[in-house]
């Protein structure tokens, strides 16, 4: 089987560790309650910021966001070893900068996940990851971004959305808890 993954806030909490690291640079004390009722991908309105100024906080913050003490989300790393294990293909489908497509290739390496130079693809904008799903006739695929699932609704891939507080509209198979993957997931035996 051919599984394709977005990272960041699919496999890795990716916001919630860039909101503790504003809190932190800006000296504040936000509770992660507040960070819980963001119903948008942005994490800027609740330190009261601009989206201009969000997004620069966000692009100043960005090595330390994407290379630093991210955790990946429980279960997480120890399903895509059992997949790989079992002999299925895993394909990471991110829209970070193609310029960190190598560090953050390295970094997911280091820390424990399995994968290949040549099932890696970054930078793309979200009609590019939709064509490379496409082109790459997976079987499943996993995305916490609305915009991205909805265009894949008719495709003959069967989709899964990592639970976040901006896709509740989605009617899409949840997944809230990677260590329960297997109750989500058919696999032929």
């Amino acid at each position: 089987m051919r599984f394709g993954f977005d990272i960041d806030d699919t496999l890795i909490n990716l916001r919630e560790h860039a909101f503790n690291i504003y809190n932190r640079k800006l000296g504040k004390q936000l509770g992660l309650e507040l960070f819980h009722a963001l119903k948008t991908v942005e994490i800027h309105e609740p330190f009261g910021m601009t989206w201009q100024e969000g997004k620069q906080m966000w692009n100043s913050s960005r090595e330390e966001i994407y290379y630093t003490t991210c955790p990946p989300y429980p279960g997480a790393v120890e399903m895509l070893q059992e997949l790989e294990k079992q002999g299925h293909e895993i394909f990471y489908i991110t829209a970070r900068d193609r310029e960190h497509g190598e560090r953050t290739k390295q970094w997911l390496k280091d820390n424990g996940f399995p994968v290949r130079d040549d099932r890696f693809f970054c930078g793309m904008k979200d009609e590019e990851k939709i064509q490379t799903i496409r082109q790459l006739k997976l079987d499943y695929y996993f995305d916490d971004k609305p915009a991205v699932l909805n265009t894949l609704s008719e495709e003959p891939v069967k989709l899964f959305v990592k639970d976040q507080t901006y896709n509740q509209h989605l009617n899409i198979p949840r997944i809230t808890d990677w260590t329960q993957w297997k109750a989500h997931i058919p696999l032929p035996h």
